[in-house]
């Protein structure tokens, strides 16, 4: 490509343009962590998340996904670490990021052809698809795989939703993020109230208070429950902890991940009392285009129980 440095520095300017606030470049080949994923898998630790497991083969090789795609263009998109900590994670109180950031890559797509002057085979990925996003922002420079398994930059943190739009055209790359800027730290392994972390790098799910709240369907175990504490949505805790992120957290930038009004201004027992009062529609109405409506309403009742049941 001619020019290659103009044209990344085109490139990133559009994705700011576009309100991303990170982006990276990489070619498409098998993740560094695959060994690391499949012994996952094998531990069990992804809990009743049938997908990873069933989807593994794609995961195991990033050109799979999108037959024909050999490049990927990752971002990421801040959500507002800086607000104060809630019932809900910060990342699920305003709309459903997967449909904006689906949406402004393809605005990125249309770009791309233009720029380039020919059509270009794409797809958008935002935490939807068998693509390991993490390992994929590692690689195109983003940042490192934290201890507490988020991706992390050394200017910015980690408090930012990732996506990937994988393209079939040979893009000019970004040298992958070498460091582990970690260092000894354990802050966000020690912090976990259930003990999720079986060492650096390892989540056991099915002890998450994320998975507890959202994934998991029927009852949360017993022995567990205390350990929600008031956790009705998600969790924050080994973000809030980090380092990087005591030092970076920004407030909301993207005006769609502002609190909803089903949850803004509410503390935790008058949330959880208006979700044990609603009925299907309710529900719908109140949580369209929102990231909480994963759990249903059957799951989001049986939460708000289990934290009143804690602050009572």
């Amino acid at each position: 490509m001619n020019n290659a440095h103009g044209f990344r520095t085109r490139l990133e300017g559009q994705a700011y343009g576009l309100g991303f606030d990170l982006v990276g470049v990489t070619a498409l080949g098998e993740p560094a962590s695959v060994a690391h994923f499949d012994a996952w898998l094998e531990a069990g630790y992804h809990g009743t998340m049938d997908y990873m497991a069933r989807g593994a083969h794609l995961r195991r090789n990033a050109r799979l996904p999108h037959p024909g795609a050999t490049h990927a263009v990752v971002v990421g998109m801040h959500y507002g670490g800086g607000t104060p900590a809630g019932p809900v994670a910060r990342y699920a109180r305003g709309d459903d990021y997967h449909e904006l950031m689906r949406a402004r890559l393809r605005e990125l797509h249309s770009w791309l052809q233009t720029e380039l002057g020919f059509e270009v085979d794409a797809r958008p990925y935002v935490d939807s698809g068998p693509l390991l996003e993490r390992d994929l922002g590692q690689r195109a420079g983003i940042g490192w795989i934290g201890k507490n398994t988020c991706l992390i930059n050394p200017r910015q943190g980690s408090w930012f939703f990732i996506g990937a739009l994988v393209v079939d055209v040979a893009l000019p790359v970004d040298a992958p993020f070498a460091s582990d800027h970690c260092g000894t730290c354990t802050r966000c392994l020690d912090a976990c109230p259930t003990d999720a972390f079986v060492s650096a790098r390892v989540l056991d799910a099915t002890k998450c208070i994320s998975y507890l709240t959202i994934e998991l369907r029927g009852d949360i175990p017993d022995v567990l429950k205390p350990y929600v504490r008031e956790s009705l949505y998600g969790c924050d805790i080994c973000q809030e902890v980090c380092p990087w992120n005591v030092s970076f957290a920004a407030e909301v930038r993207e005006p769609a991940f502002a609190p909803r009004d089903v949850i803004a201004d509410k503390d935790l027992r008058a949330l959880a009392q208006d979700i044990l009062a609603m009925d299907d529609d309710e529900f719908r109405a109140a949580f369209k285009g929102s990231a909480m409506k994963r759990a249903k309403l059957a799951g989001l009742q049986r939460n708000a129980r289990v934290v009143l049941d804690n602050v009572r």
